[in-house]
This record gives C-alpha cells, sequence and structure tokens, in this order.
C-alpha cells in the first residue's frame, strides 16, 4: 500500500547540521513547509549553542564555522570578539533562517518514528512505505525521506564507578555548567580529557582547588592542526561508522592544541593528570592502589552521545550498538536509504556538518526521484 506523504523531506534539529541540510534543499529548488519541514525542539534558534555557558565567548570557544552561503562575521559587530557564543550564535542562526525561508517549526518534540501506520509503540500493523514521525502533542508527520540532525547536546554521558549513589557532594555534567563561582571554596574534581574538560578546568582553578581525572593519558600538541591532521580523524570515524561499530572519539586523534591558555595551566600546575579513580566514596575519590582525594564536586566532561532514541522502532543499530553507514560522506543509513544521519560520526563537528548536509541533501533527492530546480 502507497500512502500519501504530508511532505517528502522532515529534518529534525535546526543546528548546524539541519541548517545546512535545509540550505541545500532549498539550492535544489524545494521549497520549506511544501517540499521538506524542519523541525526542532528548542524554543529559539541556535542549536545547542544556546545553552552554552555564560563564560563561553567568542574570544574563548574552539570555533564557530560559516553556514553554507552566509558568513558569521558579517552578522556580528565591531568589538564583539567577547560577546557570549550563547548569544552571537543564535542571533546568526535565527538571521540565517530568516535569509534562506527555512520556516522552521519550533518548539516541536518528535517522539518516535516508525515505518508504518500505527501509535507510537509501533504494533505489527500494515507498512505503507512511509516514514511516521509523532510530534508532540499528539500530531503525526508522514514523509518519504528523514534527515536526522539531532546532534548528542541532549544526550550527556556519564559513566558509572562503584559508589556513585553514595556521594555526598555534587555531581553534575558539562551539560549543566554555568559558572566557576558556584564552586568558590569547595574541592571540584573534573573527569575528562577533551577540550571541553580543559575549558572548564581552566575556570574552575582560578577560583578554588581542583583535581584532574582522564582516562586516557591527554597528548598536546603544540601549533595549529594541520589539514591532514583533521582529515585523519575524519577518515578514522568514518571508517567505524561504514563497519557498523560506534563513533570514536576525534581527540585521540588529534590531541589537545597547546595554545596559550594550556601553557598558562600548566605553569600554574592545573594540568596535573590522575589517572581513573576505580571507586566513588561519600566525601571523595578513591583509586586502586588506596589513595584518597576528598571532594565536594564531581563534574563530568566525558562527552555526549548521538540522540537517536526516537529512531529505535526502526532498528538501525547492530548487536555493537552502532549504525552501519552508507554514501559519499557517510550519512546514508546502510540498511535504509530513506534515512540520513547528519552530525553523527564523521560529520559531527560544525565543518563536517556542513558538507555532510550537502551530501545528504543531494543524495536522498535523488534516492527519493524529487525534481529539482534552480533556487529563486
Amino acid at each position: 500500500m502507497t500512502a500519501t506523504p504530508d511532505v517528502d523531506i522532515l529534518v529534525i534539529g535546526a543546528g548546524q547540521a539541519g541548517l545546512s541540510v535545509g540550505y541545500h534543499l532549498h539550492r535544489l529548488g524545494l521549497r520549506a513547509e511544501r517540499d521538506f519541514l524542519i523541525v526542532d525542539h528548542s524554543p529559539a534558534p541556535g542549536g545547542a549553542w544556546q545553552f552554552r555557558w555564560p563564560s563561553l565567548t567568542l574570544s574563548n570557544v574552539n570555533r564557530v564555522h560559516d553556514l553554507p552561503g552566509m558568513s558569521f562575521q558579517e552578522t556580528l559587530p565591531a568589538g564583539a570578539e567577547n560577546a557570549q557564543a550563547a548569544t552571537a550564535v543564535p542571533h546568526y542562526f535565527a538571521l540565517y533562517e530568516e535569509r534562506f525561508d527555512l520556516r522552521v517549526h519550533r518548539p516541536v518534540s518528535v517522539t518516535v518514528v516508525c515505518d508504518r501506520s500505527t501509535s507510537a509503540t509501533c504494533p505489527n500493523q500494515e507498512v505503507d512505505g512511509l516514514l511516521h514521525a509523532e510530534i508532540k502533542p499528539g500530531a503525526t508527520v508522514k514523509v518519504r525521506g528523514l534527515v536526522n540532525a539531532t546532534g548528542t547536546w541532549d544526550k550527556p554521558f556519564i559513566p558509572y564507578y562503584r559508589g556513585a549513589e553514595t556521594f555526598a557532594g555534587r555531581q553534575l555534567h558539562a551539560h549543566d555548567y554555568r559558572t566557576a563561582t558556584e564552586f568558590d571554596g569547595k574541592h571540584v574534581v573534573v573527569v575528562g580529557g577533551g577540550i571541553t574538560a580543559i575549558q572548564l578546568l581552566d575556570e574552575i582553578s582560578q577560583v578554588t582547588t581542583t583535581t584532574w581525572v582522564t582516562r586516557r593519558e591527554p597528548v598536546f600538541r603544540r601549533g595549529q592542526f594541520a589539514p591532514e591532521d583533521g582529515r585523519a580523524a575524519v577518515a578514522m570515524v568514518e571508517d567505524r561508522v561504514r563497519r557498523g561499530l560506534p563513533p570514536g572519539s576525534v581527540v585521540s586523534v588529534t590531541g589537545l592544541r597547546e595554545d596559550a591558555r594550556v601553557k598558562a595551566m600548566q605553569a600554574r600546575g592545573v594540568l596535573d593528570r590522575h589517572p581513573m579513580f576505580e571507586r566513588i566514596e561519600p566525601d571523595g575519590i578513591r583509586w586502586a592502589d588506596g589513595t584518597f582525594q576528598r571532594a565536594d564536586v564531581i563534574l563530568w566532561a566525558t562527552g555526549f552521545r548521538s540522540s537517536l532514541d526516537h529512531l529505535a522502532p526502526l532498528r538501525l543499530r547492530g548487536p555493537g550498538g552502532g549504525i552501519k553507514m552508507a554514501g559519499h560522506l557517510a550519512t546514508q543509513v546502510d540498511a535504509d536509504p530513506r534515512i540520513h544521519l547528519v552530525g553523527y560520526g564523521p560529520s559531527a563537528s560544525t565543518i563536517g556538518a556542513n558538507r555532510a548536509g550537502r551530501a545528504a541533501a543531494v543524495e536522498l533527492v535523488s534516492y527519493l526521484g524529487l525534481p529539482t530546480r534552480a533556487a529563486s
């Protein structure tokens, strides 16, 4: 049985990846709300940027890559170097949506996607050839193709260590960090070896005492990353997802850049790294050799996982938890070519999301046999 779709393509998420997809669909001559629909669960434009901590400014953020077709710099007033990233980037995204008439619907949450004409529980009923996205509050959108661009911000990852539930102090993820001053006078254990961990460790260590813990020995590299470094990192992750494995850590390939901030932290003795502890106790952490560190706060800067729970009924994951990907830039789900994941695996970075957005738009439009026209 073949049913009539509400629109041909649904794009879930309006962060860097989703807006890039929308731009390229627009460039192919498809129109928002007629041929494709972009939905986003956030209250306003900006993707995950609107939730970043206040001290993250344009002067200390890792980098904000331009979206295709519109420069970030042209949206900034003079002297905006110290503007909050949580304000400046959402402003840019809002102008971008308006310029390219992307008509993002928000706040809209997609609770589940099925390939059957059913309720959210997806019982065995007749397949109608469409994907059914259930959207709060109770509506369903039927589409022929889907681009998932939900990113990772909504899935903070905290590994479990024995005794975590007994800790009498405060535990939080970097997702919920706001300002270092709230930890004044407390000893903070920062767990994680990525860029975010370094940023937060730097801020917190300037107002109180800290202990830095990582699973792997961190590797610091001097100077800018060469293009081949970035290509090597992307190639590693792409190889994994093409084999159906969960995406790996890019930092394990590129290392951490030894910039002026890192050098200052080294001079202050902040980067005295400790290996992972064995267990958590009510008033601190303990290593396997019996060494103990009293702690008031454990801050987990341990990354995120892809926000894909709403796709669970489609059974895209393999036995190891990964999703086997195909297509030019590994955005197409191998088991179901109607579905593209942008911002997953090698397209998780902002610059990677731009390139992947174009690949996903072109490949999906071609697969669905949609007519293309020059954008007006």
